[in-house]
């Protein structure tokens, strides 16, 4: 199973979040951000998962925490499926063990940044238990083809966040807002947030991710 870190932001979380972090980071990347999510009414959870150590294509091949490799600079081509559904399997073996250890499907949040939000996104369309949330910065919506046919539909109903930066040169932005419309036409209930930033997350945003996480 994944190696992970975890932390709380309170005695006994009502919310586990499992967030993911994007491609070259690990499960370190954002962790400074739980006590920002600290909350009288509501602790939480948070869970931040390692990616596997692989070759990445357009980093010349270098070996880096990757949910999946990246064949071109155009990130939306030639996706590596079979690396995507790996990770997809690997998170779907990590929420279960937290199933077993006690949360319910219903308190879980599945968050991710960049490579980690893709995999966010491919993994709630295709599971079998219901979410509380799902959050999804920076990222796009890996295989977009084939989500009709794969969606359970068991997260239609699940509030989705998808946080983007204006300036983003790593994931267009018009590349995530495309994402966000695939999500809502297929039925999500999704929300878009824009952000002037570049690949990261800001303050702003993460605010707003507090509020989302208090609404659910």
């Amino acid at each position: 199973m994944l190696e992970f870190i975890t932390h709380k932001t309170g005695e006994n979380p009502e919310l586990l979040v499992i967030w993911l972090h994007g491609l070259g980071a690990d499960g370190h990347d954002f962790e400074p951000v739980v006590p920002q999510f600290a909350n009288p009414d509501k602790a939480i959870q948070f869970i931040f998962p390692h990616a596997p150590i692989q070759a990445v294509t357009i980093n010349g091949g270098m070996r880096m925490r990757a949910w999946y490799d990246i064949k071109m600079m155009d990130i939306g081509k030639q996706p590596d499926e079979a690396g995507i559904r790996e990770s997809e399997q690997a998170v779907l073996e990590l929420i279960e063990a937290q199933i077993a250890a006690g949360f319910r499907s219903e308190q879980i949040v599945l968050a991710g940044f960049s490579q980690g939000g893709a995999i966010t996104l491919q993994t709630a369309a295709r599971m079998t238990q219901r979410l509380a949330g799902i959050v999804a910065l920076s990222c796009y919506l890996p295989m977009p083809e084939k989500l009709t046919a794969e969606q359970t539909g068991n997260n239609l109903k699940t509030p989705l966040f998808m946080g983007h930066g204006t300036f983003d040169p790593v994931v267009p932005q018009a590349l995530g807002e495309q994402s966000y419309q695939t999500m809502k036409a297929a039925g999500y209930q999704a929300s878009w947030h824009e952000y002037p930033l570049q690949h990261g997350v800001s303050m702003d945003e993460l605010e707003d991710i507090k509020r989302f996480l208090l609404s659910l």
